[in-house]
């Protein structure tokens, strides 16, 4: 049986699927499993090394021109990608209009959330199988319930793996003693003070450790140059592809960050992995890991840097613990 998954995005979304696509591979070995995924986290999905195929698909990009020689021709060389693989089922995990006629490309049966259960309810028209799955539940469980109801299964929920592992690569000073920080997110208000990462660079040097950080854009490089300008045993890492950022992240010993879709990709690695959540809330979509802990601000309150540091040692201890 061959199966496509699809789950184009966010960064984060894609991440919650993993769990789902472990528990079927334990559970279907029967099933070769391919996924199809925006362009810019093809490289999060080659980070599981059994999917077989990974599609691109450029949808944020072909909204800039949608009416584009160049965004017809790409559109209809996904749909001859699809079709020539000849999927027995698609799983559309992400419950979005533009997700479901993504899936309707391949040309096969859909499996995908009913309309109580889909965040877009009109998505579930192009839907050949829906399933009804509680919105109160995190996403990760969501999926591993919408994997199980399509291919016939019931997961365990006892465990929670991801099967990724970090990409070769990642600098040489990361290692036992190195803590990544993101302060880098999409929002405004999701982002912690300058000054509270820099006092958290301060406090993880009192402690040992080396402070990593780097940039994606001009904002985030001017916060990044402050902490290393701060705290000069910081190691500034320029801008960088993603595959080489997760292969320093896979190989940091904590990773402190905001809501940020590379602070869920520290926690399915594993990692020792603390989220600063300040403006949205955490328990539907916040970073799950076996030492994984989401700090949340109070109405009117803030996350104090002690706090983060306190949680960090809690979570490197835990992960010492595990190892012995």
């Amino acid at each position: 049986m061959k199966v496509l998954i699809v789950k184009t995005s966010s960064m984060g979304d894609v991440i919650h699927t993993f769990p789902a696509f472990e528990d079927a591979r334990r559970n279907r070995p029967d099933v070769s499993f391919d996924w199809c995924v925006e362009e810019a986290f093809a490289g999060i999905v080659a980070l599981h090394p059994a999917i077989a195929t990974i599609h691109t698909v450029a949808i944020r990009r072909w909204r800039t021109s949608p009416h584009g020689p160049s965004t017809w021709r790409e559109a209809a060389a996904l749909r001859r990608a699809l079709r020539d693989c000849r999927y027995d089922l698609v799983i559309e995990a992400q419950g979005l209009l533009k997700s479901a006629v993504v899936a309707k490309l391949a040309a096969a049966p859909i499996a995908g959330f009913d309309r109580s259960s889909a965040r877009e309810p009109s998505a579930t028209l192009f839907y050949d199988r829906r399933y009804a799955v509680p919105r109160d539940l995190h996403a990760i469980e969501r999926t591993r319930r919408l994997f199980g109801l399509a291919l016939g299964y019931e997961p365990d929920f006892s465990g929670l793996e991801s099967g990724i592992v970090p990409p070769a690569g990642g600098s040489t000073f990361v290692g036992e003693k190195t803590a990544f920080l993101l302060h880098g997110t999409s929002r405004e208000d999701k982002k912690w003070p300058v000054g509270d990462w820099i006092e958290t660079a301060r406090l993880l040097v009192e402690r040992g450790m080396t402070p990593v950080t780097t940039w994606s854009n001009d904002r985030e490089k001017a916060v990044a140059e402050a902490i290393a300008e701060a705290v000069p045993r910081t190691v500034l890492v320029p801008k960088s592809p993603l595959a080489e950022i997760a292969a320093i992240i896979g190989r940091s010993a904590l990773v402190i960050g905001a809501d940020t879709g590379l602070a869920h990709l520290a926690s399915a690695f594993g990692l020792p992995t603390v989220a600063v959540f300040l403006a949205t809330e955490p328990g539907l979509t916040g970073p799950r890991g076996p030492f994984s802990s989401t700090l949340l601000a109070a109405p009117g309150s803030r996350v104090a840097p002690a706090e983060v540091i306190e949680e960090a040692e809690r979570q490197l201890a835990l992960k010492s613990q595990a190892a012995t």
